[in-house]
């Protein structure tokens, strides 16, 4: 056997679980705009991340629409559209990974991933 044109890790856990596990990483990284977990997880939810920032700038309704349903959680998905999408000034590349040492248990890598610009968490009132 081969694995030619497989994507994605394992984790050794169930398709279902596995998508568990990324929206739960994603909600937290959109949360506190940063989260420590090991590199082979971090490395996994750069690509969907990112993807959802993408569609969250658009800023439509079908686009909340489409980031709510993949986030499963309707006020972090707002929160993303909303709050994070529009301090985002770059077209791509919205994150950054950095190796932070090895976990004392199990020895895996570590890893940081937050996002590259300064995320504040207020939303900007419009003067009329």
């Amino acid at each position: 056997m081969h694995r030619h044109g497989y994507k994605g890790r394992k984790f050794g856990r169930e398709a279902d679980q596995r998508t568990a596990l990324t929206r739960g990483l994603m909600r937290s990284l959109f949360k506190y705009k940063s989260i420590n977990t090991t590199m082979a997880k971090a490395k996994e939810i750069r690509r969907p991340a990112e993807k959802l920032i993408t569609i969250a700038k658009k800023g439509d309704l079908a686009s909340r629409r489409i980031v709510i349903a993949r986030l499963d959680d309707q006020t972090m998905g707002n929160m993303l559209v909303d709050v994070i999408a529009p301090q985002v000034k770059r077209d791509s590349g919205y994150l950054k990974i950095e190796r932070t040492g090895f976990r004392r248990g199990d020895n895996a890598e570590m890893a940081t991933i937050s996002f590259v610009d300064e995320i504040k968490d207020e939303v900007k009132k419009e003067s009329k």
